[in-house]
This record gives C-alpha cells, structure tokens and sequence, in this order.
C-alpha cells in the first residue's frame, strides 16, 4: 500500500509540488511556535490572549478572503499565483521578528493567512490536472494528508531542537526559508496551464463555487462532511489540554503525545484510503469515516467523564483520540476527488476555494462550542460535538445520490458520445 501511494512521485511535475508543499509546510510549523514565543514576549500573561485572537483572525482570512482572491486570479496562471503567494508569505515572515506591538502581529498574520488561503486552493487544484488518473489523484491526496499531519508532529520537535542552538527569532528564518525554497520548487515545475474561457464578471466568479456546492448533490454531501471532520478536530485542538492536565493529572509532554496519536491515527486512515475508495467509494469511505468520528466522540465524553487523575481519562482519551484522528482522516482524505469529478477545468478553482472557505467556517462554529463549553465541562463539550457529528452523520447516511458511480459516469459519456455522432452524422452535408 506504501509503495502504491507514493508511486505518484514518479511524476516530475507533481513531484515538484509536492515538495513545495512539504517545504512550506515546515516553515508554516516553525512559525507556529515562534509565534506563541513572540507574542508571550510582547503581551507576557496575555499570550494566550493573543494568540487565541491570531488564530480567530486566520480563520477569518481563510473564510472570507479565500473566495475573492479566486475571483480575482481566476484568469492568471496558477505558477505566477503560487509563486506570488510564496513570496508574499515570505516578506511577511522576514517582518514578523522586527514587530514591537501586538496590532501589528494581528496585521501581519492577516496578510499571511490571506496568501496562505491564496496557496493552498490554487495548489489543490492543480493537482487533478497534473494527475488526472483518479487512482493518482487519490493516492495523492492521501500524500497531501500524511504530510499535513506529520507537519503536526514533526515541526514542533525541530522547533525544540533549533531553540537549543539559536534564539526563537531564528525560527521565522527558517520560516521565510521554506516558503522561499517553496516558490522555487513551483517555478521548476512544469505546471499546466489551463485557460479559462468563461466571460463571467467579478462578482459572478466570487458567487460561482458557492452556487456550484449548492446545486451539486456531491457537494452539499461534502458540505455536511466538513461539519463532521470540525466537530473532531474541534475538540481534540481545543480540549487537549484541559483533558490532559485537568482530567488526566499527566504534563505538558503527555499533551504533546496526546496530539500525536491523534496524527497517527489519520495517518493510518490516509494510508488505507486509496484501498478503501478502490473497494467501496468514496462518499461510503466517508460516511464510514463519519459514523467513526461520531464514536471517537462519545469516547472523549467517556474519557471526561473518568475519575480525574485516573488511568482511565488518560487511556480513554488516547484511544478517543486514534479513533477520531482515523475518522476525520477518512472524510478530509478523498473529499478532493468528490471535489474535481463535480467541476470543470474552467472552474476547479473557485470549486476548491470555496471548499477551502465553506470548510474552515465550520470551524469558526466548532471552535467556539469546544471553547465556551468545554470551560465549564469538557464533558459536555465533547457531548455537544457528538450531537452535531450524530446528526450529521445521519444526514450523510440519507442522502441517496451524493454522486455519480464510475459505472454511471461512463455511461453518460457514452450516451453523450452517442448523441453527439447522431447529430454529427445528421447533419447536412
């Protein structure tokens, strides 16, 4: 399975990509933790403050800015957007050290995040046009995942290691390093270019990948997929830490080690996903992964609900936690493939914008439940979040067409064939 995945590396173009992907990946780990340094600096106790409020305003970039800069790019190549995107993050990350104020941490990491909320739709849809083999594409998204989690484990422990040589400002140099060695990779590629030829206006593009999710069944499937992957990733990313130190009675290594077996277990689903969309599909791979987010849930009640300071909250939670770091994976991994099979060349990018936007607003719900809930009762949080993955989850198991088979499709390329050399042989000559 290994070797199958990481076959797709083979191609020289994808090959490219994919590092730029990982390479700014690690610098965008680094910043996380020279941000949490830089702000306990400047604000001291009002650290978490000011990091909860950094985190707010990404989410916000993302939601709201990731849909406009898709319209507005819609027509440039997707190297000159990559590239630009790269370098815009890089200056930010040059400045971030050379700040002396908090406000001016807020406005640089808005202007990041809005360059990332650039990036990464553009580069997700690229990808089905540089792989347009869906065994490919979806052997690279599982890549995409497994990068995206180990990023998560990795790059707090190269962080620890470089802070015992240089001071936390070094750490935005590395940052600005990956982004740097990211825009270089996308410049050697050979990146298709796909040329729109739509003659819609502005405001039309910045509606258009909403209306298409709307009007699409596949995609309003994968609309009530993004609510179940938030629910799970809401409460590990909020919870962890007052499940750990409050519930478990364990230091901060153990909230570390919490979040990585987390990351472990979407690995492991991301490793089994091409062989599980191969087997069943991919809307029952995701429903599947649905139904298991749902239980990690109810295990995180369970594990809340231990008697503190047993091994029972402790254990419960790691288990809780592999089960829904698989579950999510399962849903987030193959949501790509729904993703390209409903668009078009002309409009995958502003499809995949508005996944990135659409998907991240559930967060902007689940974030707050997870917080001002799980204040009072992390029980009740990890409840809460259980209804809404339950509820959603039966939504998923009830909606009959959440798109065409592979048999179908190709029996409506062959009816529309078939059509179309009628009406050729029709015509008079």
């Amino acid at each position: 399975m290994r070797a199958g995945i990481a076959s797709v590396l083979g191609n020289r173009t994808y090959r490219a990509l994919f590092g730029a992907q990982v390479i700014a990946l690690v610098g965008t780990g680094l910043l996380t933790v020279a941000l949490g340094l830089l702000a306990f600096e400047l604000a001291g106790a009002a650290a978490g403050a000011v990091l909860g409020t950094a985190l707010a305003i990404k989410m916000v970039a993302y939601v709201g800015v990731a849909p406009v800069i898709a319209a507005l790019v819609h027509r440039l190549p997707a190297k000159a957007v990559l590239v630009g995107a790269d370098l815009v993050r890089l200056v930010m990350a040059v400045s971030l050290p050379f700040v002396t104020e908090v406000w001016q941490i807020y406005a640089l990491i808005f202007l990041l995040q809005a360059a990332s909320a650039t990036f990464t739709p553009t580069f997700q849809s690229l990808i089905p046009a540089v792989l347009p083999a869906p065994d490919d594409y979806t052997r690279a998204l599982s890549l995409s995942r497994i990068a995206y989690d180990l990023e998560a484990i990795l790059s707090p422990v190269l962080a620890a290691a470089l802070l015992v040589l240089v001071p936390f400002s070094a750490l935005f140099a590395g940052t600005a390093f990956g982004f740097a060695g990211s825009a270089v990779l996308v410049l050697v590629a050979a990146v298709p270019r796909v040329v729109s030829t739509e003659s819609s206006t502005f405001w039309q593009r910045l509606a258009g990948g909403a209306r298409i999710f709307l009007r699409t069944p596949s995609l309003r499937f994968v609309l009530v997929a993004n609510v179940v992957v938030a629910t799970g990733v809401g409460l590990v990313l909020v919870n962890t830490v007052m499940l750990v130190k409050d519930r478990a009675g364990a230091d901060d290594a153990a909230v570390a080690l919490a979040l990585a077996v987390f990351g472990a277990g979407s690995v492991v689903a991301a490793l089994a996903v091409p062989r599980a969309v191969t087997r069943w599909s991919v809307p029952a791979a995701m429903r599947a992964g649905a139904v298991v987010v749902t239980g990690g849930l109810a295990g995180g009640v369970a594990a809340a609900l231990a008697p503190a300071g047993s091994g029972a909250a402790w254990w419960g939670m790691l288990v809780a936690w592999l089960v829904l770091g698989a579950g999510t994976s399962l849903i987030a991994t193959p949501t790509g493939r729904l993703l390209a099979e409903a668009a078009s060349p002309e409009n995958r990018s502003l499809v995949f914008a508005a996944q990135f936007a659409l998907s991240h607003a559930c967060y902007l719900v689940t974030y707050p439940i997870a917080g001002w809930v799980g204040a009072g009762s992390v029980a009740a949080s990890a409840a809460v979040l259980g209804g809404l993955a339950a509820g959603a989850t039966l939504a998923l198991l009830l909606i009959s067409d959440s798109g065409p088979t592979p048999k179908r499709r190709a029996r409506v390329t062959e009816a529309g064939t078939r059509i179309r050399r009628t009406r050729a042989s029709s015509r008079p000559r």
